[in-house]
């Protein structure tokens, strides 16, 4: 067997691993799950050293695999969860537990912040929320002391997760972060890719515990701390969202997808930076000493929004179990459940949302609100599918979609019948681990460009629209007064100012 490139994809609830030949196509997979801590409400955590042995687990399975199929690795790519802060001392100790990208901690950083939020979207692209990973730093940084001194000192580093999986592949010689990740952090100027000493004085992060930020396509550092890979250089780094879209073979400025997973992202590539006031603005990737930037959408609750719904029922598999109860009605019945439970994201951006089910009826069962979980990721990526086109003044023609909910036929079919254009269901299970592997792809000079990437042959679903116009605005309508109504606390602030 010729060479493999091994993809290494460590996500909010599990680690992936895929072997990607030449002609793109994976040849195996491996895969293990992560906790996700909450120690209180509003508060979520992993364990840093549990994300590291995750990818060292799979990425082991994989390499002897291959050594039995006596086929070599060739490069590693990288793929992660985003927004994630991750603090350590040089000696490779975690300092504290990584703060999730879904966690609420800095909600008092972002209203010390809050004068210079526009200052903050001008130059990172990035709307102030307590996704920004600057705020989870800033947090620790004001909560312990000792992490202060040693920050400034040097003698701590400060990163996402995949800088802290590049620190463990190479033995400590390499803190640096890919340009897809570093603009997810607020610290970054979109203009120059480089740590902006403004933005860094705002949220009081010292510039020399970040990482160096380095393309997404390119060698990064080698690997030295798993045995079965010693030597292998790793070629890729970037940010789940960004390698998802990469993984469909979109790389022309228009290109659309979602990746429905715990949360859901809507990404679009741009003809450079495109100004608008209710997305962000964000890096797609680098390579070759070019930039692409996009527009993107992040969504807090989606997967995670069944789940809670699961949970709440007391069903024995959440998710799965409710998937299924929705299967055993034609809809909802009027019930619609705005999953605002950590505050709306894109095109809203309002934390002090909470979420809410609506019109509540004495003949509702648990099928009905299981069915508007369902419906409620449908209708949050279409508000951002709409956002996109308003921004960019353009009608998209359809939206690539990805993750493990793509699974679910009924929600495809409804966003399909919201947005009122065809929906195209990648067969790739594992998008995310496939886009860095591409990228990787690209750095061993195992494809030329971004045009021999796209010509990969690849499969998808086709779900058209089949909803009556009538019907479908009728549910929109019913959402959007919803959301108004889960906004509430919003308005009433608004007013007492």
């Amino acid at each position: 067997m010729a060479g493999l490139l091994l993809a290494l994809d460590q996500g909010t609830t599990n680690t992936k691993a895929l072997l990607v030949g030449r002609n793109g196509e994976p040849v195996f997979r491996k895969s293990t799950s992560v906790e996700l801590l909450q120690p209180r409400p509003g508060l979520l955590e992993q364990d840093p050293l549990a994300l590291w042995e995750s990818v060292r687990e799979v990425a082991t399975a994989c390499a002897e695999w291959a050594r039995a199929q006596h086929a070599t690795i060739d490069g590693i790519a990288l793929s992660n969860q985003r927004e994630t802060a991750l603090a350590w001392w040089r000696d490779g100790k975690p300092a504290v537990n990584a703060v999730s990208w879904q966690c609420q901690r800095s909600i008092s950083v972002c209203e010390r912040v809050a004068p210079y939020a526009e200052t903050i979207r001008e130059r990172s692209g990035l709307p102030l929320g307590t996704l920004l990973t600057a705020g989870k730093w800033a947090w620790m940084l004001e909560h312990q002391p000792r992490m202060r001194e040693a920050a400034e000192s040097g003698d701590i580093c400060l990163g996402t997760v995949d800088s802290w999986l590049m620190w463990n592949l190479t033995g400590g010689k390499e803190h640096v972060t890919d340009a897809s990740n570093a603009s997810r952090t607020g610290l970054v100027h979109l203009a120059t890719v480089t740590w902006d000493d403004e933005l860094l004085r705002i949220f009081d992060i010292p510039k020399r515990a970040l990482p160096r930020i380095c393309e997404s396509s390119g060698c990064a550092g080698t690997c030295t701390t798993i045995p079965e890979l010693a030597g292998v250089p790793i070629v890729s780094l970037i940010g789940d969202s960004h390698a998802a879209l990469a993984g469909h073979g979109r790389f022309d400025a228009g290109s659309i997808k979602a990746t429905y997973g715990t949360g859901s992202s809507l990404m679009m590539l741009t003809e450079g930076r495109v100004g608008t006031d209710v997305l962000a603005r964000t890096i797609a990737w680098s390579a070759n000493g070019e930039v692409q930037y996009a527009l993107e959408g992040n969504i807090p609750m989606t997967g995670s929004a069944v789940q809670w719904v699961g949970e709440f029922l007391g069903l024995a598999d959440p998710a799965r179990d409710v998937a299924a109860l929705a299967e055993t009605v034609d809809d909802s019945a009027g019930i619609v459940l705005v999953p605002a439970m950590v505050g709306l994201g894109a095109p809203w951006w309002d934390s002090e949302a909470r979420g809410l089910i609506a019109n509540l009826g004495r003949f509702h069962k648990a099928a009905h609100l299981a069915r508007a979980a369902i419906n409620s990721i449908a209708f949050q990526v279409a508000d951002v599918f709409a956002a996109m086109e308003a921004a960019c003044k353009i009608n998209l023609p359809g939206l690539a979609t990805d993750g493990g909910a793509t699974r679910n036929k009924m929600l495809m079919q409804l966003q399909s019948d919201l947005l009122q254009r065809p929906v195209h269901r990648s067969a790739c299970e594992d998008l995310s681990a496939l886009g860095t592997a591409f990228l990787g792809g690209l750095a061993l000079g195992w494809w030329e460009s971004f045009s021999d990437l796209a010509a990969l042959p690849r499969e998808s679903q086709t779900f058209s629209p089949t909803m009556p116009a009538t019907r479908r605005d009728e549910m929109y309508s019913a959402w959007i007064d919803a959301v108004s109504r889960a906004r509430l606390r919003t308005d009433a602030k608004r007013r007492q100012i």
